[in-house]
């Protein structure tokens, strides 16, 4: 012993410390039970200090043993913790020391652990005292080698039942290192609340039980693996058979067995896994508590490895999950013909995702609060087809049921449960075991209920309803895109039968037709092409012979056919609005006014271009309403939803196409497709440059080039910006007719702006002053304003580039000068 000083020690001698009898008083505490080696070596106090504080039975540094006991003592070493250090290093092994934190580290016992003077004895009461054991080996290893360990058992983890590899392959390993004659495996079922018997069918021998049987039910008073179950303590017994608190011994076990080491297996939340018993065939060979302490030791590796093993196959089966999820999703919404295609698809996913034999599938209908199906599963993939329709009331039966609550139902038994309506399997003779019900939602709501049935391998399991819960959602979202197929197919149908309605009523009849075709077509009309003619005089009935002459005489009639043109001029004309302006008469003036351009300049269009001016011209304003588009934009038209900028010209582009596509109408269809094209890009190109919105910028541009002389009929942008600028002057052909014409038709314009000032009147807007009824005294100045604005420049610009235009000037100056003169009356009559 070294020299170091030691406090005193509550004791003296190696005399046993338990006072008689007759020396305790029945309230003095219990004595304490020292073991020898524990005083060894101290036969008197160092010093009389009381280094321990006020310790009762110390008399001038000895105390009486009669008088020492537990309180005493562990007041004492609370204390002087130096001297425990001291005492623990110097005398107690690193076994003992691994005992203590073993116990230390174990979770508390819902039930009273042995008592510490029963530490040295064995369940049946033998004692072992402190016998040295090999076993010290065999905790070393698993202290100094985790990683190796941990790796080896890891690989198990890739076989298909992990979990249970994983538990034999450590319930082995225990049995080797304490040597146990065998061992039986359980694990625990916890929707039944029983242990099950887990055989190990990758063992060259058989282990204690030949093969898997029913379970035990979890509770006391039956069999050793129950009982662990239920307490989740240890058991060590040296004679399981003459234990009254078992009386069916082991559940799967060796009658010839003497000797039992029972073991809970716990996870890191204190969840039981499941049992593991470990025992010995021959008397006179029980386990020993450091056999139990290896077991346990060695076991504490399950909680991990089960852990990698559920994380690993939750990987694996999310993986597999999001792999039929994939594929559910390309099969489903790549090919969504009819609600009836993807329910028959849904079906069959559902099948092979849970492995069931039979799918059903109820819509529920909202308004009759009945779920209904037409397609019913036979067990055969290619009978799944649609049968006459049944419904039933919506609380009725297990779909009922779940289409009311929004409940999951897992059935395993569906005769046990009086929700299951027996009356099909009678009329079928199929025989309904188990079941798996779940409701489908689309935002939040039921839209229908998917029922499985008869899984193939046992019941439905609470993995099967995570997956389908996932699956589901899918499901949802697949029927409602569905429902969204049908009704837009539905809407589809609805607006083909509409427009074939409409399109009849819009064409021009046969009568029409004939009786244009058989009217002779003028060969010599010379005053048509004066800038001064008036359209406005011709009859409505003659308009469009007079169109079939313009187009004949500019683009002749080797590439048209005379019947589609025809038909085309009349439907042209029946797409008119009967408004007071922007109707047919316009039409065919602001074409005529474009034949004259055409027919008279010296331009360099291209035939295509030449032919895109005038069809344009005379579709420019189709089915007009007679409203600006800032109207339509303030007043929320649906037109102004569908078109943000431009809104009636690009209205008006799509009229024309219509027409083109009726049948017979198609006056282009002998071009080429680069000439169809190119004619269709250029009208539209022509008929957007009439929103004078769009004026002011194209004129600049083709201002400047021409102002600079780089005007090229070669390039053909430049010939496209006078395109629109020439439409936008044929559009305004009244403003250049003679003074008589040109007044007349102002107030016919006027009178449509007029109507549309009232219309913003009555929806609360403050009309322009050009728009406004009430203002119609300042015409004469707003009309000199429009004129110097917009059509003077206009035609100034177009006879800079076709000096053949001239009299569209000269016409326009002719006008301003009386628009002036009416607005200085006007004013003069206003002071």
């Amino acid at each position: 012993m070294n020299n170091r000083r030691l406090p005193p020690l509550p004791f003296k001698g190696k005399r046993a410390l338990t006072p008689r009898a007759s020396q305790r008083s029945p309230s003095s505490p219990q004595p304490l039970p020292v073991p020898e080696m524990v005083i060894t070596g101290y036969s008197t106090i160092q010093g009389s200090g009381n280094h321990g504080g006020n310790l009762g039975g110390i008399n001038n540094g000895r105390i009486n043993l009669h008088d020492l006991n537990q309180d005493l003592v562990s007041e004492y070493l609370d204390h002087n913790p130096e001297f425990l250090d001291h005492y623990v290093h110097a005398r107690v092994s690193l076994d003992q020391i691994d005992r203590w934190q073993l116990r230390k580290l174990r979770p508390p016992s819902r039930y009273n652990n042995r008592p510490q003077s029963m530490e040295h004895l064995s369940v049946n009461g033998e004692n072992h005292g402190d016998n040295k054991s090999s076993l010290s080996k065999w905790k070393s290893r698993i202290q100094s080698s985790r990683g190796r360990v941990l790796q080896e058992l890891a690989r198990e983890v890739y076989q298909p039942n992990g979990k249970a590899i994983i538990l034999h392959e450590l319930a082995g390993c225990v049995c080797s290192a304490i040597n146990a004659d065998g061992y039986n495996l359980y694990i625990v079922d916890e929707n039944k609340r029983e242990v099950m018997y887990v055989p190990n069918v990758n063992s060259s021998k058989p282990m204690s039980s030949s093969g898997p049987s029913n379970g035990d039910r979890i509770c006391l008073g039956t069999t050793v693996a129950a009982h662990v179950a239920h307490t989740q303590e240890t058991v060590r017994l040296k004679d399981p058979h003459g234990d009254g608190r078992f009386p069916e011994g082991l559940g799967h076990g060796n009658i010839k067995v003497h000797s039992v080491l029972a073991l809970p297996l716990q996870d890191g939340r204190g969840s039981l896994l499941g049992v593991v018993e470990f025992y010995r065939n021959f008397k006179y060979t029980s386990f020993t508590e450091e056999e139990e302490e290896v077991s346990i030791l060695l076991l504490m590796w399950a909680d991990m490895l089960v852990d990698y093993v559920e994380v690993h196959s939750s990987m694996l089966k999310q993986r597999k999950l999001n792999e039929f999820l994939l594929t559910v999703t390309k099969s489903v919404f790549q090919d969504i013909i009819s609600m009836d295609t993807v329910i028959m698809k849904i079906m069959n996913f559902a099948k092979t995702l849970v492995h069931a034999d039979r799918a059903s599938l109820f819509m529920l209908d909202s308004r009759t609060k009945e779920l209904f199906s037409r397609i019913f599963d036979t067990g055969k993939c290619e009978e799944n087809v649609p049968q006459k329709e049944i419904r039933f009331p919506m609380g009725k039966g297990v779909a009922g049921h779940v289409a009311t609550t929004g409940e999951v139902l897992n059935i395993q038994d569906a005769y046990g449960d009086i929700r299951f309506n027996r009356d099909v399997d009678l009329q079928t003779g199929y025989r309904t075991k188990s079941i798996l019900c779940m409701p489908i939602y689309i935002r939040g709501n039921i839209i229908g209920v998917v029922q499985m049935v008869n899984k193939m391998s046992g019941p439905f399991t609470r993995a099967d309803e995570e997956a389908f819960e996932t699956f589901a959602i899918y499901c949802g979202l697949a029927l409602h895109h569905a429902k969204l197929y049908e009704k837009i197919r539905r809407s589809e149908q609805k607006y083909k039968v509409a427009l074939e309605v409409l399109s009849y009523h819009s064409q021009c009849s046969e009568e029409e037709m004939m009786s244009l075709r058989s009217s002779p077509v003028p060969h010599d009309m010379h005053a048509i092409t004066s800038y001064a003619y008036s359209p406005w005089g011709i009859d409505n009935d003659e308009k469009p012979l007079y169109v079939l002459y313009m187009f004949k005489d500019l683009f002749g009639t080797m590439r048209f056919d005379t019947d589609a043109l025809i038909r085309f001029t009349l439907t042209v004309r029946k797409n008119y609005r009967n408004v007071p302006y922007h109707n047919w008469v316009h039409a065919f003036s602001v074409a005529h006014s474009m034949y004259t351009v055409i027919k008279r300049a010296a331009h360099q269009f291209t035939p295509l271009e030449s032919l895109a001016l005038f069809v344009a011209c005379l579709c420019h304003d189709l089915d007009h309403r007679g409203k600006t588009n800032a109207f339509m934009v303030k007043s929320a038209s649906p037109l102004a939803a569908i078109y943000s900028t431009s809104t009636m010209e690009h209205h008006h582009f799509n009229q024309t196409v219509a027409i083109l596509q009726h049948e017979g109408h198609n006056i282009f269809k002998h071009l080429c497709s680069e000439e169809y094209k190119k004619v269709l890009g250029d009208i539209r190109h022509c008929i957007l440059a009439t929103d004078l919105a769009l004026f002011f910028g194209n004129r600049a541009k083709l201002k400047d080039i021409a102002d600079r002389n780089d005007f090229s009929w070669d390039i053909q942008e430049h010939r496209h910006m006078l395109m629109t600028v020439s439409m936008t002057a044929c559009d305004l052909c009244a403003m250049y007719k003679p003074w008589d014409t040109q007044l007349n038709l102002v107030y016919v314009i006027m009178e449509e702006f007029w109507q549309q000032g009232d219309e913003e009147k009555e929806q609360g807007m403050t009309p322009m002053a050009m728009m406004d009824r009430d203002k119609k005294h300042e015409l004469p100045q707003l009309e000199v304003g429009f004129i110097v604005g917009i059509c003077l420049p206009c035609y100034e610009l177009l006879a800079q580039i076709l000096p053949a235009t001239t009299p569209m000037v000269e016409g326009i100056r002719a006008n301003l000068s009386k628009w002036q003169e009416m607005a200085e009356e006007a004013k003069e009559e206003s002071k």
